[in-house]
């Protein structure tokens, strides 16, 4: 939730820039120069399609889940009917959000890299907000990873301690196998042993009625 509103507030930062540099193109005296219509078309545009991102992602986040799944997949059919910057920074942004069945963020950051890597064709807004989300993405991807690499290291430790147990274990059955085998020996030995004597003091003993 932290992430997500982190990005909301983002976005509003930069639509509150884009929509402040409106009011300083037009000059202090009211009057407009001829020159300067691009940039506030530029600038009106800028916030204007952010406004459109700061509610889907609103919606996204607040949404139930059929209407999660319904953005999903329209603005993937709406990069895949038209795969214009703004269309596949929107696709972007919503596979980027946490809490919905379609999130997928290694997917996102493919995504804004493909996007950052010709920022030309981005209005500034739209960089900036690419350039934050990518960041974000980054670092969440690279504490996953890490997380991952623990607990595998985690798991590899148990898996070798176990091992080393079971070796241990079956070392010692083995040397209890071949103790008890030796023991069995060394009693077969005794007892061939006492039969041997037994049967030599029968052969010495004098018949009875004899004289010693």
């Amino acid at each position: 939730m932290r992430h997500k509103t982190a990005l909301i507030a983002a976005a509003a930062a930069l639509g509150t820039v884009a929509l402040g540099g409106c009011g300083s193109m037009l000059g202090g005296s009211g009057t407009r120069p001829a020159d300067a219509a691009p940039s506030v078309d530029r600038t009106t545009a800028s916030a204007v399609l952010l406004t459109g991102y700061i509610e889907t992602i609103q919606r996204l986040i607040q949404g139930a889940p059929a209407e999660q799944a319904e953005i999903l997949a329209s603005t993937k059919r709406e990069f895949d009917v038209a795969p214009t910057p703004s269309h596949e920074l929107r696709y972007a942004l919503v596979l980027a959000a946490p809490g919905h069945a379609g999130t997928d963020p290694a997917h996102a950051q493919q995504l804004l890299r493909e996007l950052l890597a010709a920022p030309e064709t981005l209005l500034p807004t739209e960089r900036a907000l690419a350039f934050v989300q990518l960041k974000s993405l980054d670092r969440q991807l690279t504490l996953v990873a890490e997380n991952q690499r623990l607990q595998s290291d985690a798991e590899r430790a148990d898996r070798d301690r176990s091992a080393a147990t079971t070796r241990r274990l079956q070392a010692e059955i083995d040397e209890n196998a071949r103790l008890k085998k030796e023991l069995d020996q060394a009693q077969a030995k005794l007892a061939e042993i006492a039969d041997i004597e037994s049967r030599l003091n029968k052969r010495k003993r004098p018949p009875e009625g004899s004289s010693p």
